[in-house]
């Protein structure tokens, strides 16, 4: 989601290795499919962890335990943190916006909105990133395709919320805070584009030093608005536990891995999967209600954001 928020678009630089350094073990199918299943599960254990747990504390519990899985995976590949000052003010930013920011906003959601409406609103982040990249990105043109596809999507999210029945039953609060949260995402990727772009550190490095970051801050929010719980009941909290160490650590992991044997636009696609999969963890384990506008208005997101990403195929070269 995003973890990324989810989107789950990379928070930090990516570099592609060559195709002998690629992978070899499990098949990148397999670890796609279950890369998608543990996103589109991270918002079904939310819903879950806000049951017992204020949102701040469900979202420290995820940033902590995603941090930990991290940092062995930094200690076990002996890979540093990155240094100067320079570097950590700007992942302090990227913190904020990937990670805290969103996360929080995601819990703050889900306790009034299902888990379901969340993840169709994470599938938003593509459509956000591109109408942001066109006036941020100067090397992002606009084209007659993903202006199209930008239509359709926003069409889409008007079609989730009932738009013809002017959004009744709908509560406006928390649907706003889960599209902020996938608005977030690609403000946080531009930024890390422009200012982490080229950076001589390593991925893991980059995103170990902003979770840590980023749990930092929650941990300096969360007394501030919280209070301890009294009691720790157990099926939420190995739902924080989860969400954390599966949903945030494990699956950068995993998406890194990806990146490098496919390419960011394949593994990128994880994205179109995640709301299916949240609807029907929704649907089938929380009992959660679904209207006939939901699924159709997922489906026409979902192809919305596809040709929003979508890229012309490059002309031939000019024959001499």
């Amino acid at each position: 989601m995003s973890t990324a928020a989810p989107s789950r678009i990379s928070s930090a630089p990516t570099r592609t290795p060559t195709g002998s350094a690629r992978r070899r073990g499990l098949d990148w199918r397999i670890r796609f499919a279950v890369l998608s299943t543990v996103w589109g599960f991270s918002f079904l254990l939310i819903k879950v962890g806000t049951g017992a747990y204020a949102p701040f504390q469900v979202t420290f519990g995820r940033l902590f335990f995603g941090t930990a899985v991290l940092a062995v995976a930094m200690a076990v590949r002996r890979d540093r943190l990155p240094r100067g000052i320079r570097t950590w003010m700007h992942l302090t930013v990227a913190a904020f916006l990937l990670n805290a920011l969103p996360f929080s906003l995601f819990a703050y959601s889900e306790l009034t909105i299902p888990s379901t409406l969340a993840g169709i609103c994470n599938a938003t982040s593509p459509l956000w990133g591109m109408a942001l990249s066109m006036v941020a990105l100067s090397e992002d043109r606009p084209t007659r395709r993903r202006v199209a596809g930008l239509g359709i999507g926003f069409l889409g999210v008007l079609t989730v919320l009932g738009a013809w029945q002017g959004f009744s039953g709908l509560d406006f609060d928390g649907t706003a805070m889960a599209l902020l949260a996938s608005l977030s995402y690609p403000i946080g990727w531009i930024y890390v584009r422009r200012t982490l772009a080229g950076s001589s550190h390593s991925n893991l490095s980059l995103t170990g030093a902003q979770l840590l970051l980023a749990t930092v801050q929650l941990a300096v929010v969360t007394p501030l608005f919280t209070t301890l719980p009294t009691s720790f009941p157990l099926v939420p909290l190995l739902a924080v536990i989860a969400l954390g160490a599966l949903g945030t650590g494990f699956a950068l992991l995993m998406q890194y891995g990806l990146v490098a044997e496919v390419g960011p636009t394949t593994a990128q696609m994880v994205t179109y999967f995640i709301p299916v999969i949240a609807t029907a963890a929704g649907v089938a384990v929380l009992d959660e209600q679904l209207g006939w506008n939901t699924p159709v208005g997922a489906l026409i997101v979902l192809a919305g954001a596809a040709l929003s990403q979508s890229r012309p195929k490059a002309r031939a070269a000019a024959q001499p």
